[in-house]
């Protein structure tokens, strides 16, 4: 028992999200992206798969035709 009110509220909730439209500190946000550290190309090594297979070059590859 109890499930009205608290569906009512989560309604109230819902609808207040989908039809108000919040303002946006941009200048916040783009102090945010600007002290993010530059990206180097490398630094996703630390996450690289070791199990994932090495693509090799294409010029390496056997080339397939399709009839």
């Amino acid at each position: 028992m109890g499930r009205g009110r608290a569906k009512a509220k989560q309604t109230k909730v819902a609808r207040q999200l989908k039809y108000s439209s919040p303002t946006m500190d941009l200048d916040a946000l783009q102090r945010e992206l600007g002290s993010a550290a530059p990206h180097n190309g490398g630094a996703d090594d630390d996450y690289a798969d070791p199990y994932a297979p090495v693509e090799d070059d294409e010029d390496d590859a056997p080339q397939r035709r399709y009839r």
